[in-house]
């Protein structure tokens, strides 16, 4: 995107620029006629800018008028005004009387606006900038304007750009920006002069460096619109420099400029454009574009109006919300020149409950439709001579009207266009609210269509799109009731779909048949609600407000379900994706077993495939082996990435263990499982350094394998023992340091006095390493007796080693237990005992 510039301002006095550029003696004349507070006010003429060779720059603006004058009279008031330049020039000495230095600015400054030869003619001294420069400086609000006036007509020549920021025109403009009684008028010439020189990449870079930004953010809110204009024109120049971006953003851009393209009554076509240009240029950026859709904007894609020519609006069929929510008809007869059906609106139950998301819905999609109908849609947004390939061009729109046009161009054929589309939903989909908003507007039901085609690219873009929708248990449903099942089975069947898609589609089925959603278990049973009526009547009668595609999840046919997934192909697929280097993977194909074995109890299946080797190969985690050797290289393994690598393991193996845990009740699993396999691999994870958190189902799946192959059951069983010291305890500890709930830290705090107490296991070791005497120390001076005895008894315990006293002494134990003896608390004694054996 180039950087735009803003126009020349001319005097308001009756002069026509098409026909008569003034000469240097004319504007003397005017000039010197007039005493310094009698000025003539000064207008915008519509916006230029020269190029290095004079011409009018017509890629970025329409021809000036300045194109207009006639070249001999030109070239004669150029000749004629060539001394009288001169003088004026040498007016502005730092000699002069003051009263002549400002009718010469003000000469020099109109004599300017005749274009780049009049420009010319001033450069000719190269000492003229500093004295302009100087002039800003200045006590009078007449000579501040002329001369910023004269430094925005010098600044929007290429030639003269640098020279201009060379003078220390930057310094002085923004020290004159801070200043709090400011004349409007030299508001607006210092802005747009900034607004100049920041269309220089090289300078771009200075201006950045100062005061300006934070000046062209404070000045979005000024009450002269031309004003706004330019600080919005200054930061889109800025935005289009990446290494601006991180302190633009920490200065609290995006909000500012946000609010001009949220409401049609903020702000002219101007600043609206400036505002998009520097929005469009932060959500490159990953992270900023979630900052700027949670404004309220989505970046859609700009395919070409005539690529909509191919939208067929479906005008024959019956009423309904843009999702397929059915609206029931209320009339009994077909109206004789159909106005019943042209005016459904009227005939909509009053009693019936819309909510926002269905009534934003049916706004953007009518507006949508609307512009495409007419011709109209992408006018105002796209730019005729941009810089970007129409692959990459996009806009910002309203969420509203964001939603409506992605939803409506995944009904366009043309292939490259719907990819965008859903690309563009899968990144737009960053909480609740916004994949609620798809959902409305029927993007589920296009997406899953297109999981079936034919080309790639598309059925990538679809699954991704779903991806981002499914994190929401409504949407699962609605994938479900479109028959999104059906699609996404038979892409993981098919060996030869790439990869990406294979990865994409799994995840949808991981979330939509995660049996940790209870939701999920319910909702196979049967109806939710038990309705099955359609929208539009009334409350009443027991309607619910379900869309049509919810209703058809909730009566799904539950044979029909079991067939795509307890189809042999397809847990073998799942199977193969178990044994695959990918945790994540294995995590989400994992998932969805359990949720097969959930569905068939029989686990016919599953008996089929080689279960067995597929879990083997989830708790075998390579970089579980990696670990046991890095530890000596610390910085290795609390690397970020490291830690990551853990966590997606951990998820692995938690799943596994998991579905272990769940086969572990069919006896014809256990009687060809290899039970001390599954325990050695299980131990050994137990004491990795996976998260804790997925540690929990590797402890339960551990101790039913121990019971179910005949190992001791008491508690000095040395499985029970490893699940108390690397699970349990730890679990404990977590609990008592992390836990804002006092009661929750003393029912922990209770549990591990009593593991401690009963001498199960040796675990003051753990206790002390994993911090938790700290939390102890705090528990004996606010918690409530219950936690005090328990805490006591703890730290107790650890005294009797003398090693562990200076952890004790170290986390503040001698002055709490003082206290506590001091003020003969019924735990005294005890606190007393534990004194003395810490003195000793």
């Amino acid at each position: 995107m180039l950087g735009s510039t803003i126009p020349i301002l001319t005097p308001s006095f009756n002069l026509n620029p098409s026909h008569f550029v003034p000469s240097i003696t004319t504007i003397a004349r005017v000039t010197l006629s007039s005493s310094s507070k009698s000025h003539s006010k000064l207008t915008l003429l519509p916006r230029f800018s020269l190029s290095s060779n004079g011409s009018p720059d017509r890629a970025l603006h329409p021809p000036s008028p300045v194109s207009g004058i006639d070249e001999h009279e030109s070239e004669s008031s150029s000749d004629f005004g060539d001394d009288n330049v001169a003088l004026f020039v040498r007016m502005l000495g730092l000699d002069r009387d003051f009263l002549d230095r400002e009718q010469a600015i003000i000469a020099l400054w109109q004599y300017s606006l005749g274009g780049e030869n009049y420009i010319n003619n001033i450069m000719q001294f190269p000492g003229c900038i500093n004295l302009v420069v100087n002039l800003l400086r200045s006590e009078s609000s007449s000579s501040c304007e002329a001369a910023a006036g004269l430094l925005r007509s010098l600044s929007s020549i290429d030639l003269y750009r640098n020279s201009v920021a060379d003078s220390g025109a930057i310094e002085e403009i923004n020290r004159l920006l801070t200043q709090s009684s400011l004349a409007p008028e030299v508001k607006l010439q210092s802005m747009s002069t900034l607004w100049n020189l920041s269309v220089d990449d090289k300078i771009r870079v200075k201006v950045a460096k100062s005061d300006t930004l934070l000046l062209a953010i404070k000045y979005l809110d000024d009450e002269d619109s031309k004003v706004k204009e330019a600080a919005a024109g200054v930061l889109a120049n800025l935005a289009l420099s990446r290494v601006n971006h991180d302190i633009m953003v920490e200065a609290g851009v995006i909000p500012k400029l946000a609010k001009f393209l949220m409401s049609d009554s903020e702000g002219s076509k101007v600043i609206r454009k400036e505002a998009r240009n520097a929005l469009l240029e932060l959500v490159k950026d990953e992270y900023y574009r979630i900052l700027v859709i949670e404004e309220g904007l989505i970046p859609v894609p700009l395919i070409g109006a005539a690529t909509y020519k191919s939208y067929a609006p479906r005008l024959y069929e019956s009423p309904a919300f843009p999702d397929g929510t059915e609206i029931e008809r209320t009339y009994t007869k077909p109206s004789r020149f159909g106005a019943s059906e042209v005016l459904v609106g009227l005939n909509f139950d009053n009693n019936a409950d819309i909510d926002e998301a269905k009534v934003n819905a049916i706004i953007g999609q009518t507006q949508q439709q609307f512009l495409v109908r007419i011709g109209a849609i992408e006018m105002e947004e796209t730019e005729p001579h941009s810089e970007r390939s129409n692959d990459e061009r996009v806009t910002l729109l309203h969420w509203i009207d964001g939603v409506a046009r992605l939803v409506l161009i995944l009904e366009l054929e043309d292939k490259s266009a719907i990819v965008r589309a859903a690309e563009s939903i899968a990144s737009a989909c960053i909480n609740e609210h916004m994949r609620i908003a798809f959902k409305e507007a029927g993007a589920i039901k296009h997406l899953v269509r297109l999981l079936a085609c034919d080309d790639n690219a598309i059925r990538l873009a679809a699954a991704q799109a779903l991806e981002r929708l499914s994190a929401s248990n409504v949407v699962c449903r609605v994938i479900e009731g479109e028959g999104g099942l059906g699609p996404l089975v038979s892409i993981l069947k098919c060996s030869d779909v790439a990869g990406a898609i294979v990865e994409k589609s799994l995840n949808v089925l991981g979330q939509i048949l995660d049996p940790s959603k209870e939701m999920q278990l319910k909702f196979y049973d049967g109806s939710v609600n038990g309705s099955e009526k359609v929208f539009g009547r009334a409350k009443n009668d027991g309607s619910t407000g379900l869309s049509s595609t919810e209703q058809a999840a909730s009566k799904t046919n539950p044979s029909s379900f079991r067939n795509d997934i307890l189809d042999s192909v397809f847990t073998a697929r799942l199977v193969e994706i178990l044994k695959s280097p990918s945790p994540s993977l294995q995590e989400k194909a994992a998932s969805v077993l359990e949720f097969v074995a959930l569905t068939d109890p029989s686990l016919t299946a599953i008996i089929s495939v080689d279960i067995e080797n597929g879990l083997n190969s989830t708790f075998q985690q390579s970089l579980l082996k990696i670990s046991a050797n890095m530890e000596s290289d610390m910085e290795d393994q609390f690397s970020v990435a490291h830690a990551i690598e853990l966590e997606e393991a951990g998820l692995a193996i938690s799943a596994a263990s998991r579905l272990l845990t769940r086969l572990l009740d069919s006896k014809q699993i256990r009687d060809n499982l290899n039970f001390s396999s599954f325990i050695d691999t299980l131990r050994e994870i137990l004491k990795s350094n996976i998260p804790l958190r997925s540690k929990d189902w590797v402890a339960a799946c551990l101790v039913k394998l121990s019971s179910l192959s005949g190992y001791d059951t008491s508690s000095n069983n040395p499985i029970n023992v490893e699940v108390t010291l690397y699970e349990t305890i730890p679990r404990l500890v977590e609990q008592i340091k992390t836990s804002f709930a006092l009661e929750s830290q003393e029912n922990a705090v209770v549990e591990l006095n009593r593991i401690v107490s009963e001498g199960v296991v040796d675990c003051t070791g753990t206790i002390i390493s994993e911090g938790a005497v700290y939390s102890l120390v705090k528990l004996i001076e606010e918690g409530s007796e219950r936690g005090v005895e328990a805490s006591l008894t703890i730290l107790y315990n650890l005294s009797m080693d003398s090693e562990n006293h200076s952890a004790l002494v170290a986390a503040g134990a001698v002055p709490a237990l003082k206290k506590i003896v001091l003020s003969e608390k019924p735990q005294w004694q005890r606190a007393l005992h534990l004194l003395r054996s810490l003195q000793t």
